[in-house]
């Protein structure tokens, strides 16, 4: 038992051996004290033994763990509290850290900002400052936005501003620092001083009072007297006029280019060297006796530069210590002053070709030009002119010798005439002259005091404006009187001319046209009865347009159901002529004879269509019946008696006829359809002769009638459609035999020209009326005209057809007495006819 007891007491001690330092408070205390415990209480000890060696394995592995657990929780636990206890330790060291180095901080910051100053910084990489100091040292409205230090020209001058900007980004971009003194918009001197500090970019802005203040401003105005000092010298320096300067003793201290070159120095350090002069002796002997009494001079001399005497104006002033002096070239001055006076002579000259009168009287009023017109206008002496009498005197004469307008008060006339003395502008007039002239007189103040009168006789201007008026009073009355409504815009888009036609078509009121509308307020009146926006900016273009002014035509149908035919008709005065021309009637009855046209072209088309398609199905049984026919005639088939085989003779041919026929509407309705097309080739003019006559061969034998054929020997061959021009000739003979008497002649001939061959086919019938001339190459046009022919019409519908196809021409010659005589001309180029027709 005390074995166990044992045991058990060194495994708690064992557990309480894994905490460092041996004691970890209460909780191991009381582990380490069970042991008398249970040395004391045996029975105790042998009912746990007891229990535990009832424990299964199971058991105690649980056991084992929870004590594992406990332990590990203990240990745990005993390590957070060391650890706090240093945390704690090491927190309070830093603490104490921190309050020194803040109190170092503000001695620092104290001694800083013992002065009013602002501070600027930029970190590295940073672009948004740190800004601490005294803002409303530049910023007095804005303390509270210490960032607008960084505008500078907020509180800086345009130049200062731009400087202190690229101070700035100098600093930031390469660390270059900088130190300037500013004055702000509020007059106060402020220190600009940027440095680049521990990777930082510093900007430090303090007021300077006192000395410093004193100083910078000295600095400042130093600067500017430098910099003014040197514009001066350098203006002095570059100016084209020879300048130079004394000193006490009476040499040359200063000279610049100009004056260096005036004096043949090879440099201005030379002329001052040397000593040069470019007055004459006498020249400076009396500028210093005009220095001594006046302090100034001023002179024009003749100066001798470069081999060459001109003329120039010499200025001299007394400083203190010397003298400076400037010579001023007056050469072309003086050449421009003599010019002029040669021009004022050639003015007075041509003023004296004038045809209009011109006078001039000076400042005191007297007459100090005059032309020859003047003087012929108003019949004056010579002498009397030359005198420069006054003005009152000159009106008093022409007053005296009845050539001034007549006036009730002549004294308040003058005296309002000679207000043009004290006047700025000129003054226009008319006087109308007892003698029945009419002068215009226009007063105009000279700017070195006096007046210029003009007269010109406008008597027959005004007869022409009066009959001007008078004709436009003509084409008022001439406009009012059309039908045919008017309007004239001008150049500005308005109404300036209108008659009542136009008024009352558009139901407009003339009052409102008389106010000159624009071309947009009239356009606004007249949309309801025509709101065709299209139309309207077309004739808002032709009035208001610049470029491309042409005449215009419309077509307006407006909602009333009337039809305007308007046109747009540019003047050469800038202006825009609209006409209006109601056309309803006309439109109507052109409309009604558009739509018979249209009605017929239908019927005639349908009437096409009809033989069409009627041609096509006669063709399929005829064909037919012609098979059987010829079946039927040969003698294979069987022997015939001879009344059926003359009904199957009248079969053949009336079959035949009917085809041919059927042949002639398809190929008519093939043409008519644009589908025909030619088959070209050599075509021997004799041989198509000679196969159309045998065509028409058993006509010609019944009725005893002679073909005549007429071809020139050398006229070979052409190009065209052989089996065509074939059916042409046949049918043009077949015509003529139709018509021709028994024991007649047919003539065929055929020539050659120089670009095509002509064909022309003669008979002896009784000829085409001149009524029906027209129509016989219509289709179904068929006159027998007192002959046995009783065809279907179609013949000369072909021919004409396929001559017209090959790019010729067929007609009837007028100038035969008896008979027929029918003319078919064929090119001889068909490529030139195709070319053309594409």
């Amino acid at each position: 038992m005390s074995g166990v007891i044992g045991v058990m007491r060194r495994t708690l001690l064992s557990c309480t051996s894994l905490v460092p330092g041996g004691i970890a408070g209460a909780g191991a205390v009381s582990l380490i004290d069970i042991s008398p415990a249970w040395a004391a209480e045996p029975a105790l000890a042998e009912r746990l033994l007891q229990t535990f060696m009832n424990l299964s394995r199971q058991d105690l592995t649980a056991l084992a763990m929870a004590l594992g657990v406990l332990s590990f929780s203990v240990v745990a636990a005993i390590l957070l509290m060391r650890t706090r206890i240093r945390a704690a330790a090491n927190e309070q060291r830093l603490r104490a850290e921190i309050r020194d180095l803040q109190s170092e901080a503000d001695r620092f910051r104290a001694l800083l900002f013992v002065e009013p100053q602002i501070l600027i910084s930029w970190g590295a990489g940073e672009d948004r400052p740190q800004v601490s100091g005294d803002t409303a040292l530049l910023l007095p409205q804005e303390p509270k936005q210490p960032l607008r230090v960084l505008a500078f020209g907020t509180w800086l001058l345009p130049e200062p501003a731009l400087q202190m900007d690229h101070a700035v980004d100098a600093l930031r971009n390469a660390g270059e620092g900088f130190l300037l003194n500013l004055v702000t918009s509020a007059g106060r001197t402020v220190e600009a001083m940027g440095r680049a500090i521990g990777g930082q970019a510093i900007v430090r802005i303090r007021d300077l009072g006192g000395l410093r203040r004193d100083l910078a401003e000295m600095t400042l105005r130093h600067n500017s007297l430098l910099a003014e000092t040197e514009m001066l010298r350098a203006f002095a320096a570059a100016a084209p006029w020879p300048l130079w300067a004394r000193g006490e003793d009476g040499n040359i201290s200063f000279a610049n280019a100009a004056y260096a070159r005036a004096t043949e120095a090879a440099h201005a350090t030379d002329a001052i060297q040397r000593n040069l002069e470019l007055l004459d002796s006498e020249d400076r002997i009396a500028m210093a006796r005009a220095l001594n009494d006046h302090a100034t001079f001023t002179a024009r001399l003749p100066i001798v530069i470069g081999g060459e005497r001109r003329m120039h104006d010499i200025h001299a002033l007394r400083t203190t210590g010397g003298s400076a002096s400037i010579a001023l070239d007056v050469s072309e001055a003086t050449e421009l002053r003599q010019a002029l006076t040669r021009m004022a002579d050639a003015h007075r000259r041509t003023l004296d070709q004038l045809s209009s009168g011109v006078a001039v009287f000076d400042g005191q009023r007297r007459l100090a030009f005059y032309n020859n017109s003047y003087r012929r206008l108003w019949d004056l002496d010579r002498p009397f002119l030359d005198g420069h009498p006054d003005n009152s005197s000159v009106l008093d004469r022409l007053r005296a010798a009845r050539r001034l307008p007549e006036q009730p008060d002549f004294r308040a006339w003058k005296a309002r005439l000679h207000e043009a003395y004290r006047a700025n502008e000129a003054v226009k007039d008319v006087w109308y002259l007892p003698d029945g002239r009419a002068l215009s007189i226009v007063t105009t103040p000279n700017p070195e005091g006096g007046v210029t009168y003009l007269f010109d006789d406008v008597t027959e201007s005004l007869n022409l404006a009066r009959r001007y008026d008078r004709l436009i009073t003509v084409q008022r009355e001439t406009l009012d009187s059309l039908t045919e409504a008017v309007a004239v815009f001008g150049s500005n888009g308005r109404a300036q001319l209108f008659n009542p036609a136009f008024a009352r078509m558009w139901k407009l009121s003339p009052e409102a046209l008389s106010q000159q509308p624009h071309i947009d307020t009239v356009e606004a009146w007249c949309k309801p009865l025509f709101d065709d926006n299209d139309a309207w900016q077309t004739i808002r273009r032709a009035v208001t347009g610049i470029d491309n002014r042409t005449s215009v035509p419309l077509k307006l149908e407006r909602k009333d159901g009337s039809i305007l035919d308007c046109m747009t008709m540019p003047l050469p005065d800038g202006a825009t002529m609209l006409t209006f021309h109601d056309i309803t009637d006309s439109e109507n009855v052109e409309r009604a004879l558009r739509e018979r046209n249209d009605a017929l072209e239908t019927a005639d088309q349908m009437k096409i269509d009809f033989v069409h398609h009627v041609s096509y199905e006669l063709r399929s049984p005829l064909t037919t019946i012609i098979g059987f026919a010829h079946l039927m005639n040969d003698p294979g088939t069987g022997p015939l008696t001879e009344k059926q085989a003359e009904y199957v003779n009248y079969i053949t041919s009336s079959t035949d006829a009917l085809l041919a026929l059927t042949n002639n509407i398809l190929d008519l309705a093939t043409i008519d359809a644009g589908a025909m097309t030619l088959e070209l080739g050599p075509v021997d003019v004799r041989k198509t002769i000679a196969a159309a006559a045998e065509g028409i061969q058993d006509r010609l034998t019944r009725d005893r009638i002679v073909l005549n054929v007429d071809v020139d020997p050398d006229i070979g061959n052409f190009i065209g459609d052989e089996r065509r021009i074939v059916q042409v000739l046949y049918n043009l003979l077949a015509n003529a035999a139709n018509f021709s008497p028994p024991d007649a002649v047919i003539t065929v001939s055929a020539r050659r020209a120089e670009h095509n061959v002509r064909f022309a086919v003669m008979d002896e019938g009784p000829g085409i009326s001149p009524d029906v001339k027209d129509k016989v190459f219509d289709w179904f046009e068929s006159h027998a005209n007192g002959s046995r022919h009783r065809g279907p019409g179609l013949g000369l519908s072909l021919v004409r057809s396929f001559v017209e196809l090959h790019g010729g021409r067929v007609h009837f010659d007028s100038t035969t007495k008896s008979g027929t005589r029918v003319v078919c001309d064929f090119p001889l180029d068909q490529t030139a006819h195709r070319n053309a027709a594409e």
